[in-house]
């Protein structure tokens, strides 16, 4: 498994998130840099882990504002590999993004407009480079009626039948409120259900017990922001992850 830092940018700024209540974040404070420009917080995730890889949640475009491309190209331009949700709602939308060099676009259940999108951004985007992120609040999915299901398990599988190969679960309830990641059960339904699918989750990360449990759930990429600033996990930890 491998960790994968986030950066909730919003105005500009790299945010704390909490709970999903986007209009209580608040610029972050982080031990690993006084500053919250995200190439800064990029850079000092470089410097203290020897991370390369990045998740970009575009808190603004998420929320239907224009998506902060100048941001992913400053942070491409630097080496990072960017995982990046936009908020996308229709699969034209993926086109900047890609001309941004960004690796992986995310395709967020929260924002984009039904299962056709996404079997479109499959075309457009390639399997390779398209994630879809299956977006709960408290275990439920934040969408709409125009899945066949309004469960977890069977809208990943229609997703899956749709052509995706990789997947996120994050569930917004527990990001950043110490409760832990909350999803390694149906982590590990996912992962025996679609044993061939490239399994991510995150929201909530504690500490090492966190990442070893959802390790064992099947987990190959885990989003971490809060626990790496707070140094609940440090070098030394993530030295031991990639060691696995």
């Amino acid at each position: 498994m491998r960790i994968l830092p986030v950066i909730d940018l919003m105005n500009g700024q790299v945010v704390r998130g909490v709970a999903g209540r986007r209009t209580e974040y608040k610029p972050i404070v982080s031990r690993l840099t006084t500053s919250t420009d995200p190439v800064d917080v990029a850079l000092a995730f470089r410097e203290h882990f020897g991370f390369h890889d990045l998740y970009i949640a575009d808190l603004d475009a998420i929320a239907g504002m224009p998506a902060a491309l100048p941001f992913y190209q400053r942070l491409a331009r630097h080496g990072f590999r960017l995982w990046v949700d936009a908020g996308l709602r229709r699969a034209a939308d993926a086109g900047a993004l890609l001309e941004c060099r960004v690796n992986t676009v995310v395709a967020g259940l929260e924002t984009m407009d039904g299962p056709g999108v996404l079997a479109d951004l499959v075309e457009r985007v390639t399997p390779a480079r398209l994630v879809f992120s299956l977006d709960l609040k408290n275990g439920r999915p934040l969408s709409d009626r125009s899945w066949r299901s309004g469960e977890p398990l069977d809208i990943a599988a229609e997703a899956v039948a749709l052509g995706v190969q990789r997947l996120l679960v994050l569930d917004l309830a527990q990001v950043g409120v110490g409760a832990g990641v909350g999803t390694e059960a149906l982590c590990r339904r996912l992962r025996g259900a679609h044993p061939h699918v490239e399994l991510t989750a995150g929201g909530g990360v504690r500490g090492s017990a966190d990442v070893e449990m959802m390790r064992r759930a099947g987990v190959s990429w885990l989003l971490i922001a809060s626990a790496l600033h707070d140094a609940r996990i440090d070098r030394a930890g993530i030295a031991a992850v990639a060691a696995t």
